[in-house]
């Protein structure tokens, strides 16, 4: 295996959280495109993550990483009901800013921001922390995404009377439930498998 290790020779690393697009680059060695065949391409769900030396990585098990994609894309895009799409992102950004993952930081800020049209907001919450005020409802979301996030886990009642109190529902309550956890346990896969490049080296 020792010759699909990657040297680390990052210049200039991305250091700050930002809604800007980021690079990512793997420390093992990524499937190459050509290399891929029609299990890898039905794992990867949508052929264009092909391109991606993250989905490329996970590609070396297809079985874990169709799972893991057709989970993804469940909480995310399943929006008929529950959760606004917008605080589905605000939640996965919350997670990634508490256990800074820049990357993932990056991508489900600027969803939350298109999805909600407060950029401002999102923004605030990338410059300041986990604790910067965003108004009632949006800080119960981050508070329950950081409480899920801790290690271990402090999410209970308090958070769920909170986000009750802010005007969730039950059902959307679930749905930050799963987007937080998703991404605390996705950020933590991304941290061990690589590091954040800067745009013109994606």
């Amino acid at each position: 295996m020792t010759d699909t290790i990657l040297e680390p020779a990052i210049e200039n690393p991305p250091v700050a959280f930002t809604q800007d697009h980021i690079g990512w680059t793997a420390w093992l060695q990524p499937l190459a495109e050509e290399d891929l065949n029609d299990r890898h391409y039905e794992a990867l769900v949508d052929k264009a993550r092909a391109k991606s030396p993250y989905f490329a990585l996970l590609a070396r098990d297809p079985d874990i990483l169709q799972a893991r994609t057709k989970t993804d894309n469940d909480i995310f895009y399943n929006t008929k009901d529950g959760l606004p799409r917008a605080e589905r992102e605000l939640s996965a950004t919350a997670a990634s800013r508490l256990n800074g993952c820049i990357l993932c930081a990056s991508v489900h800020s600027r969803f939350a921001s298109q999805h909600s049209k407060r950029s401002e907001g999102v923004q605030k919450l990338l410059d300041e922390g986990v604790s910067a005020d965003l108004g009632e409802r949006w800080n119960a979301i981050v508070a329950a995404s950081v409480a899920l996030s801790a290690t271990p886990p402090v999410f209970g009642t308090v958070h769920v009377v909170r986000l009750r109190k802010a005007g969730l529902a039950d059902e959307e309550i679930s749905d930050l439930i799963h987007s937080a956890s998703f991404f605390n346990w996705a950020n933590r896969l991304m941290l061990s498998l690589g590091e954040p490049t800067p745009a013109a080296a994606a």
